[in-house]
């Protein structure tokens, strides 16, 4: 029990580093292209986990483990092919489209939780999903109609390769040691997004990314990346999935939005709407639920 409650605090703080540091990545990405941007912060959130691994055991053999190899890929391709369709989305659609579509991989998980392994979902669970699945609608679009665009079709592919990628560290996270199979994963993702990067987006030259890399914005957005909102973050999601569902963590990341647009409102001088602040209390009632511990049977 204690550990379940201190696991659901640590996936809070992870969703309150993403949604903090959101404005901070956004600057940066404008002077440095998001697939090199990502390519750079995987791949060195990785390498520090790796120097980790050989100072504490003093050995990287642990990585000729074909099935470590093959389960933190696996986690890698999905964690990178949601980063990728959002990255891309974002050329055709709004913030908005984005920030709700990406949402929904809140009600996706359980699905897939269902489909994956037969677990049985609480009543609960699906009351707390559609209560944050409507806080993220209200949040993003205040009350609004949304209107929608070639590139939602790219994010809503984005908010499956989230929401697999939830599902899927629920399942192989109890399998192995946290630190080989997060480096495993971040590794993945960091080849990948560098292969896409020199495939879909304006080539570098050594002088123009050295430039690039000299601007203080891009600097701290990579230094905050790839010390919390990369390895920290995925460790702990890592982790702390071995003692809590997947569906509740889904619950728990829908915060995410919600503390973005607290930064927003504190630091960039944008305003809420009643609507969105009635999205952001759903939102905070659905994660409240989760907590819940009713009687009665699962549903599924």
């Amino acid at each position: 029990m204690k550990r379940t409650w201190l696991a659901d605090v640590c996936l809070l703080l992870v969703a309150l580093i993403w949604g903090s540091t959101f404005l901070v990545v956004q600057h940066a990405v404008h002077t440095l292209p998001p697939l090199a941007f990502n390519a750079i912060r995987f791949a060195c959130a990785g390498l520090l986990f790796a120097v980790v691994l050989l100072f504490t055991r003093r050995t990287l053999t642990i990585f000729l483990n074909k099935r470590l190899l093959l389960h933190g890929g696996i986690l890698g391709l999905w964690l990178f092919s949601a980063y990728a369709f959002q990255t891309i989305g974002l050329l055709y659609t709004t913030t908005t489209n984005t920030g709700f579509l990406t949402g929904l991989s809140v009600v996706l998980v359980p699905f897939i939780t269902l489909w994956l392994s037969k677990q049985r979902l609480t009543l609960p669970t699906w009351i707390s999903a559609l209560l944050a699945l409507c806080g993220l609608y209200l949040l993003a679009f205040n009350g609004g109609t949304a209107e929608w665009n070639k590139g939602d079709g790219l994010v809503l592919l984005c908010a499956v390769g989230f929401a697999m990628h939830i599902a899927l560290t629920g399942r192989f996270a109890s399998q192995h040691d946290t630190l080989p199979l997060v480096t495993v994963q971040l590794m993945t993702v960091g080849i990948l997004s560098g292969i896409s990067s020199a495939i879909f987006e304006p080539q570098l030259t050594m002088r123009l990314l050295g430039q690039a890399l000299s601007e203080p914005k891009v600097l701290f957005a990579l230094a905050i990346s790839i010390g919390l909102s990369t390895a920290f973050a995925f460790w702990a999601q890592t982790w702390c999935q071995k003692y809590t569902s997947a569906t509740r963590v889904a619950i728990l990341f829908a915060m995410e939005p919600v503390f973005a647009a607290i930064t927003g409102v504190t630091f960039a001088g944008e305003a809420l709407g009643g609507w969105a602040l009635a999205g952001c209390g759903l939102i905070f009632i659905g994660m409240i639920v989760a907590e819940l511990k009713w009687s009665g049977h699962a549903v599924q």
